[in-house]
């Protein structure tokens, strides 16, 4: 009887204990549609006070779908409800505004609320903007003339007085305590855009909110771009209805027209425009940055040369529109833009400013007309940005990692020209850290988080770092995370052939045996801006990476010259004009420096894939490289360099007119007769960025050639495939699914 019982017992628990050991085990619908990797809901936090409290979006007790805006006591932790949703029900509705964005007038007597957003481009621009007065709970909406979902970019003036916004490419003013709209500019059309930046500006300058307040609040300053003569790029919608629908967009791509775009000032009350007089023919420059000069008078633009290796600093009267240079900044290769580090001190003194002009990306000091020039920081490493100045007390505050570039850390170092670098973040908490420090550098939410390894959010009290409070512990993804059955990972460095050692990491199969030969699959992006070897926690994507691991892959990837890792100018300049050419050529290398050194990995068994730049990789290296890699996925790739926008491939190839070399050399296209192994090409109809015409080009080629491949195409997708139902979930299945295929698994 004792044995029955004990049998039965077995039988009974053993669904169990498999259940319980196949929820361990990663799948696409785990990782893309399951609960257990969902990241806690961090409330949008904003500082206040200097520094000494901050505002948070909180549920509301006692309404459904309602948010408080609570005050937290930095140093204390004590709440407050400054705002209750209450206040925020319009009049004539039932339910409150839902808070998807808010700002403080500075005068701290009003409060301006976002909401009924709609996407444009990348981010949700479009939408409604309610103001609430804090003195008697009046809540109105602005721009009530204008249809719902049409302004954009709402913002209080410095006196607290108005409110500027963007409306059908034109720019207004409305008076807070009559309503009264002034419209400042009348000549936006859908070719004239007034207050914000045109596709390619968006995209590779990261131009959007483009108008801004003169600190006396009298005028504003804007970006115009007149996108007429730019080609029109079509993306067709054949989904939303019976017949398809085109979608115009202005798009510059390589050696073609682009925007003449200028900057001028406006008076708040209306007025002609005064334009600042910067030289050269606006169609072959690009207004990269420009803001008020910590200065009613003036403002600072910053004038990059068509082909981008000449920055001009200027200083503009907004009387008169004249310039001044009073800083130049040149390379062989390219200027980056990406980070200028420009902020102002002394109350417009000097500024900062980021140059790589001795090699590295380091931090600057000017005085205002630019003559007096002190370095803030030395040596071998890049500050890959500014997170705060703390004009009064000295400090700058910047990210930085010196010893790895894989990894990220918070500095600081002096104002008054003492380039000693001090390092805030705790020595035994290696990885990757993100900042927002409050304004009077004393505080800041941290986030922290290492391959592999879920992020926790904490405030801190700086510069001893000392954790004040817990924002968001990530628990269950924590908690998720630790019950998978994990491999081995290695970060290691990979000496290549033609003399770069290159940055690594491997993941192994939980059940490694190292008598055994196993699949190698290579995660690839190698183009300039992106970087895969990182100390970060990785997301959905390394969770895919570790499911494949548990299914007896071994995954590894690498960065290559060219790329956006912060190893220095040279690094990253070594890849110009070679794009798709010295990039697949080191990753080529690397995978084989790795085959011939470890005997448990197949050779016949070789795969890679990409996204985007990573895409493009893969495409080169199953077509220049076809005898290492039996199986490649790509996706969102770029496969022909002319196709992709003026601002991108002229940084980093030069203009096709003077050099048709480096475009045909870049374009996988080209070297499509070489393919030998399995392709998979995968892209989104509706990507506004890297167009599914890539994917056209590119099988239209393998076609003529009579060459095998398969595609997937997702109908209206961006260029993240992520929209729509299970989209991500199709998407990562159908990829797994073609590995298994044609990629086996597992130790043989």
């Amino acid at each position: 009887m004792k044995k029955i019982s004990t049998l039965l017992l077995i039988m009974i628990l053993m669904p169990i204990a498999v259940m319980a050991q196949d929820m361990a085990k990663l799948t696409p619908e785990r990782i893309f549609s399951g609960e257990d990797f969902k990241a806690d809901r961090l409330p949008s936090s904003k500082w206040i006070d200097g520094g000494e409290a901050y505002t948070t979006i909180d549920d509301n007790e006692d309404i459904e779908d309602g948010f408080d805006i609570v005050k937290n006591n930095t140093l204390t932790g004590e709440r407050e409800i400054l705002i209750s949703a209450d206040k925020l029900i319009p009049p004539g509705a039932e339910k409150p505004l839902k808070i998807e964005d808010y700002k403080w007038s500075d005068d701290a007597k009003h409060v301006l609320i976002s909401t009924n957003t709609k996407q444009f481009r990348r981010l949700k621009s479009f939408g409604d903007y309610w103001i609430l007065n804090l003195e008697n709970n009046n809540l109105r909406q602005i721009g009530t003339a204008a249809p719902e979902q049409s302004l954009m970019y709402a913002k209080f003036s410095p006196d607290s007085q108005k409110i500027a916004y963007m409306y059908e490419n034109n720019i207004y003013v409305e008076t807070i305590a009559s309503a009264d709209v002034t419209q400042l500019t009348h000549d936006g059309t859908e070719l004239i855009v007034n207050g914000t930046g045109d596709w390619v500006y968006e995209e590779e300058l990261r131009l959007r909110d483009a108008f801004m307040w003169s600190p006396d609040s009298k005028r504003i300053a804007y970006w115009q771009s007149d996108t007429s003569g730019v080609g029109t790029f079509y993306l067709m919608d054949n989904t939303s209805d019976l017949y398809s629908k085109p979608i115009a967009i202005q798009y510059p791509k390589a050696g073609t027209t682009i925007s003449a775009v200028r900057v001028g000032s406006v008076m708040a009350t209306g007025g002609e425009t005064t334009w600042f007089k910067a030289p050269g023919d606006p169609r072959q420059h690009y207004i990269a940055k420009m803001e008020w000069a910590e200065s009613s008078e003036e403002v600072i633009i910053q004038q990059l040369n068509r082909l981008q290796n000449v920055n001009h600093v200027m200083l503009g009267n907004a009387i008169s529109g004249d310039v001044t240079t009073i800083l130049k900044d040149s390379n062989e290769a390219w200027v980056d833009m990406r980070a200028s580090g420009l902020r102002w001190l002394k109350d417009g003194a000097y500024f900062t400013f980021l140059s790589e002009k001795d090699g590295w990306r380091h931090l600057y000091r000017f005085s205002r007309d630019g003559e007096q020039e002190t370095l803030l920081t030395t040596g071998d490493y890049e500050v890959i940005s500014i997170v705060n100045i703390d004009d009064a007390g000295g400090w700058v505050y910047f990210m930085a990692s010196p010893d790895s570039a894989a990894q990220r850390y918070l500095y600081r170092v002096n104002l008054e020209g003492e380039p000693i670098a001090e390092k805030l973040t705790p020595e035994d908490q290696t990885g990757t850290h993100t900042y927002n420090l409050a304004p009077d550098s004393k505080y800041a939410f941290h986030t922290y988080a290492r391959f592999g390894t879920p992020p926790v959010i904490d405030l801190v009290s700086l510069p001893t770092h000392k954790s004040e409070k817990v924002m968001a512990t990530n628990e269950k993804m924590h908690k998720a995370v630790n019950e998978l059955e994990r491999g081995k990972v290695e970060f290691f460095n990979t000496d290549v052939a033609q003399g770069y050692s290159v940055n690594s990491w491997m993941m192994y199969p939980p059940d490694f045996d190292p008598d055994k030969k196993y699949p190698l699959i290579i995660y690839v992006y190698g183009y300039p801006g992106g970087n895969t070897v990182t100390d970060n926690w990785g997301g959905n994507r390394y969770l895919w990476h570790r499911m494949l691991t548990e299914q007896g892959y071994v995954v590894a990837s690498f960065n290559n010259p060219g790329d956006g890792s912060n190893r220095g100018a040279a690094w990253r300049k070594d890849g110009y004009k070679k794009i798709g050419q010295l990039t697949s050529l080191v990753q080529s290398q690397a995978a084989s420096e790795l085959l011939d050194k470890h005997s448990f990995l197949d050779k016949d068994r070789v795969g890679i894939w990409g996204w985007s730049g990573g895409g493009a990789s893969t495409l080169d290296a199953m077509t220049r490289y076809p005898d290492i890699y039996k199986t490649g996925i790509s996706v969102a790739p770029i496969s022909d360099a002319r196709l992709y926008d003026s601002i991108y491939q002229e940084r980093y190839l030069g203009l096709p007119e003077e050099g048709e070399d480096a475009y045909y050399l870049g374009s996988a296209v080209n070297y499509a007769h070489q393919l030998k192994g399995n392709l998979l090409i995968i892209h989104g109809t509706g990507d506004d960025n890297v167009h599914y015409q890539n994917l056209e080009y590119m099988t239209n080629k393998l076609i003529e050639l009579n060459k095998p491949f398969e595609m997937m195409s997702y109908p209206m997708r961006a260029h993240g495939i992520r929209k729509g139902d299970n989209t991500q979930l199709h998407l990562f299945t159908h990829i797994t699914k073609y590995l298994n295929e044609h990629l086996p698994a597992g130790g043989r």
